[in-house]
Order: C-alpha cells, then structure tokens, then sequence
C-alpha cells in the first residue's frame, strides 16, 4: 500500500484538520503506517520539532495522531500572519522573508510546487499512506492556477479528494454540489465523494438529501459525523470561540478544593499559540476565558498575556484598552500575572525592535527587569529545563531576545513578585509544573484552590485524539475509505456543469 487522500472542505474551519487527523489515528490503529501532510498552511499557532523547524501545530497534533514524530517535511510551507496583507513564509522549517499576499500568489508560489510536491514523495516512500489537509475550499477559484494545496497537489499525487462540509453552518448540500461544479473537468476527476461534518439530530432525515447528491453529482458520501462537544483539539486559523467565551468547547469539572481559579487571557492582536493555556483549561476547577476589556480582569486570579506576532501592536492595543493599566495595577497588588513568548517581550522595560513592526525603540510595561532586542534569525528550540522544583519542557519561536537584567530566574525568563515571563511556549503542558504554579497562583490570589493530583494532559490529549479514531471508525464507510486510500478516485465520476470559468488571456482584466 502506497496511497494517500486528500482531505479537503467546502470552506475554512469545515473540519479538515480534525478530520485528518482523526483518519490518521483510525489508520494507525489498523497497523497502517501514515503520516499527515499539508503543502502550505496559514496560521499563527506553530510547533518547533525536534529538528529545530517551525510547521503548523495542527500537523503536529496529526503526527501525534498518527503515532509519529513531527517533521518539516509534514508541512513545508507555513505563512505566519503579520497583518492583513503579508505574512512571514516559513519554508521547511525556517522563515525566508515577509511577502504580501499578491507577491506571494503573484508568482512565489508556483515555485513552490516542486518543494511540496518533493516532501510528499519523501513521505510516500517511507508510509503506507499520506493523508494530506487541504486549506481553504478547492473552489477559490481566483486562486487555482497558483494553488499548491488543494487540486494543486492533488493533481500532482493523483490523490482521491474527499471534501468536508460543516452542516452546521447550514447549506451543506449546496456546498458540495457548488464546490464540484466550479472546478475543471480534470480536477473534478479526483473528487471522490464527501463527508458531512457536525451532524445533529436523526441521520435517517438527512439520506434522502444524501441519494438526491448522489444524483446530481454521481458521488457518495463516505459518512455522517455527529457534532462532537469538548474536542479541545489545537485550532489552526483562529479562535473557535468568540472574545468573552471559555476556551473552546471544555467542560469545566468541579473543583477538588473549595474554589474554582479563574484565568483571563487577554486576546491581543495576532495572539500566537494560544494553545498554550489549553493545559490549564483542562484542570478540574480552572475557567479559561480570553478577554479584550479591562474591567474583565477584575476578578480573574490569573492574567495571561500570551504569544503574539505583533509585539508591539500587542503593546500598544493594551494601552488603547485600558488592559496596560489594570495588569500594571494587578502587578502592584500583587496578584498574578503570565507573560509567554509576546506577552513576555511587553511585560519588560523597553523593546528595540527593527524587525518585526520597526517601530524602533519602544517602552514596554516595566514589570519585569528586561529589555528586548527583536533579532533578523528567528531562535527555535525545545528547551527542557526546571522551575519550582519540577521539570519542565518546552519550545521557543521568537525573533526577540531577552536579557534579563534581575527578578528571580524562571525558565529562561523571570519572576518579580508575581509577574511571571519566559519564551518557552508548551510549559503548562508539564503536569508536575502545572500544578505548582497552579498551587501558586491560588496562594497569591487568596483562593482555596487545589488542583487535581492526577489530572495528565498528555492523557488527555490521547483521548481527544481517540475520539476523533472513534468518530471515522463508527460513522464513516471506513471500508469504502480505504479503499478509496488504496486505488484513488474511481474512474467514470460524471463532470458537473459548468466547471472552472475560462481563465483570461494574459493582459486581460
């Protein structure tokens, strides 16, 4: 067996990447070596494998679904937003410049292709299967000749498609039919079929819709998920809940002390791996929130101020707020406050950055004695170290550098009073770590928290990932799938009218 899919979607946030990586674990449990793939990814919440190269945390959850070891070759092309109209292009693992979005599809990505096209072969040769994450819908049709991540790769693997819909959101049967007909004839060749995402309520009321699809197009669908609450899976494009809502879709468990702790990240722009606080989410008797107002930090025990990659458009949106005060007052009083990676950089004295906004000298909050010099060579690592007795791991993604000129050591950052700071993304996820700190921020808050002796985030995140193996095993044609996996597309799928527009001569408008 050397197949592979490509799991593509009706629109951004269908479900691709958990479904990925769902069909991934399901594999892996069937003996079949996989590995996950996605050309080009958009998004600010990254991974720095063991290599020392940055790829989409999402890819990294895949791997880990797939019981394999992240790699660049998994995701060879990851932009990194640095606001609406460029992005920082990181090329198998390192960055390589800004570039606008027109610079980028103006010609940098077809370029591309043999890249993508290169480290998909290299994962052929050493898996069973490849199973590839599509970005966006195949169906952007202002973007096909340029795209390396939809039809694109699937053309060049002659990959079997499989596009994902949300009926969640309503109009999922327009949505297939629509994204089939305006693709060409040969790139609907590969269309194999679908697969309807977030279903709620009798799936018997939803076949006569499902045979009605099967008509018109002269595909089938290969399953019907069931919206699944609590998954917690790591997000790619951007926050699944809205400003003011817990994290997520978690449950809150009820706490082991007297009190629940309640943790208030602030939601800065271009906010980065705020995966970060899932960790605490996952503690019986901890309520996560993201906020974006001052008075919102009233009552919290705990102020997170996470990655970003906008240092100094964080900084100066805290101000705009309000939120610089009220940490600045929390800081006077003592009570907690957690600067990661950006969130680091602000809490410090001052900040020279000629990098990432080149705004030149900036004053930070002054809560923490460092100061900030934002370098051209971006530093990733995976540090393993110790704080507060207990081990810690950890891995760092940033273009500043931190000297840290007093306060008390805490990773590689530092600690005054209860202001908190380090570079080290992922630290929370250290279980004896967590619940020291935990342990300290209730002390400083004046809660009667405890936290959970026994509570394992990386357990959790087994489950959650089971789970996803468990939605494909039970609610999808898993033997139709592998096959599909095995032979690709079957031959004879009918083309629906109209397909792809004519594109315009060259010099036409």
């Amino acid at each position: 067996m050397s197949g592979g899919l490509l799991v593509a979607g009706t629109t951004s946030d269908a479900g691709k990447s958990v479904i990925t990586a769902g069909i991934c674990r399901w594999l892996t449990r069937k003996g079949v070596s996989v590995a996950p793939f996605k050309a080009q990814n958009m998004s600010l919440n990254s991974f720095v494998t063991r290599e020392g190269a940055e790829i989409g945390r999402a890819q990294a959850m895949q791997a880990q679904a797939a019981r394999v070891e992240p790699s660049a070759l998994m995701n060879p092309v990851l932009l990194k937003p640095g606001g609406d109209r460029s992005s920082q292009v990181v090329l198998m693992g390192k960055p390589v410049g800004e570039m606008s979005a027109r610079g980028y599809h103006g010609g940098r990505q077809e370029q591309l292709l043999s890249t993508v096209v290169g480290c998909l072969e290299e994962l052929r040769g050493s898996y069973d299967a490849v199973i590839c994450e599509g970005a966006g819908s195949p169906a952007e049709i202002n973007l096909r000749r340029t795209d390396i991540v939809n039809m694109g790769i699937a053309r060049a693997a002659r990959f079997p498609v499989l596009v994902v819909g949300d009926i969640d959101r309503g109009g999922v049967f327009a949505s297939f039919f629509g994204t089939t007909a305006l693709l060409s004839a040969e790139d609907q060749e590969l269309v194999a079929g679908y697969l309807v995402n977030k279903f709620r309520g009798d799936v018997s009321l939803l076949e006569p819709g499902l045979d009605m699809l099967k008509d018109l197009t002269g595909r089938r669908t290969f399953g019907v998920l069931p919206f699944q609450h609590g998954l917690g899976i790591d997000e790619e494009d951007g926050l699944r809940v809205s400003l003011r809502g817990a994290v997520r879709e978690s449950v809150v468990a009820p706490p082991v002390g007297d009190d629940v702790l309640r943790v208030a990240v602030c939601a800065v722009p271009l906010m980065s791996n705020f995966t970060d606080v899932d960790a605490l989410a996952a503690e019986p008797g901890v309520v996560v929130r993201f906020v974006d107002r001052a008075e919102e930090l009233v009552d919290a025990d705990l102020v997170v101020v996470p990655g970003t990659r906008g240092t100094v458009r964080a900084l100066r949106w805290l101000r705009e707020r309000g939120l610089a005060d009220a940490i600045a007052r929390r800081a006077a009083e003592g009570r907690p406050v957690l600067g990661i990676c950006g969130g680091f950089q602000v809490l410090g004295e001052h900040i020279e950055d000629d990098v990432e906004s080149r705004a030149g000298a900036v004053d930070g909050l002054g809560l923490l004695p460092v100061r900030v010099r934002f370098a051209r060579e971006k530093t990733l690592a995976r540090p393993v170290g110790e704080a507060l007795g207990e081990p810690v791991e950890g891995y760092e993604i940033h273009h500043g550098v931190a000297e840290v000129l007093g306060g008390e050591p805490f990773l590689d950052g530092c600690r005054v009073g209860e202001v908190w700071g380090t570079h080290w993304h992922g630290s929370l996820e250290s279980d004896a770590f967590r619940r020291r700190f935990l342990t300290e921020v209730a002390r400083a808050a004046g809660r009667r928290f405890v936290p959970a002796p026994d509570t394992s985030f990386g357990t959790l995140r087994e489950e959650q990932l089971d789970l996803l193996g468990d939605l494909i095993e039970h609610h999808a044609d898993t033997d139709a799938l592998l096959r599909l996996i095995e032979t690709g597309a079957p031959p004879g799928l009918p083309f629906i009218a109209p397909g792809a527009p004519a594109r315009p001569a060259e010099g036409d408008g």
